[in-house]
């Protein structure tokens, strides 16, 4: 599918009128390493943003506790819509009345390296491994580091969601997952509150 189709319904919740996010028109190279991010989003309720690159677009989840260094962390992640592969760098207020209104920084970035097998051993494509409910794969971020596995399981309310998990042994990182409102922004060095402050100017 294309990621023209891919992203039809992340255009059809905005007005690119009001809101900066990016639209996803300029073509973008997609680069030899599949990139992700970590973006805490001050909404309604406050939550981090995960997004993976499979092949032309960024496949989303909403993680209300954010990504844990513990493994002994099952972290809620609730997949949303596909977004533009620029949406990395997006860092900025979302207007009040839009969807998804309030402020975005970008709390971690890197690549990542897909690490999915089959029963034999074999591997498998990572959009494959998405499809069938599973995926594997190493961080190599600015803040995360190392393996962390996605699997999807039925809802109490029979919608599909996904757990986000670390593998490997615990590692006392003095990143881990941060308090959201002292968090400062891997690309600018700002808290939510300064961004904020500087898109009302």
């Amino acid at each position: 599918m294309a990621a023209e189709d891919r992203l039809r319904k992340y255009r059809g919740k905005r007005d690119f009128e009001r809101t900066r996010e990016p639209s996803g028109q300029a073509a973008r190279d997609a680069g030899d390493e599949p990139r992700f991010v970590v973006q805490i989003h001050d909404a309604r309720r406050m939550h981090f943003d995960f997004r993976l690159q499979v092949d032309d677009v960024l496949k989303s989840w909403s993680i209300p506790k954010g990504p844990s260094t513990d493994p002994g962390d099952k972290r809620l992640a609730v997949p949303t819509e596909d977004h533009p592969l620029d949406y990395e760098n997006f860092e900025g207020v979302i207007p009040r009345g839009e969807y998804g209104g309030g402020t975005v920084i970008v709390w971690d970035h890197g690549t990542y390296e897909p690490l999915s097998h089959d029963r034999r051993g074999h591997p498998v494509d990572f959009a494959e491994s998405l499809e069938r409910g599973h995926a594997t794969f190493r961080l190599h971020g600015t803040k995360l580091h190392g393996e962390y596995a996605l699997t999807r399981f039925r809802g109490s309310d029979d919608e599909d969601a996904w757990l986000l998990v670390r593998k490997g042994p615990a590692r006392s990182e003095k990143h881990g997952t941060p308090d959201p409102r002292r968090a400062r922004s891997v690309r600018t060095g700002r808290t939510l509150a300064q961004v904020a402050a500087a898109g009302e100017e």
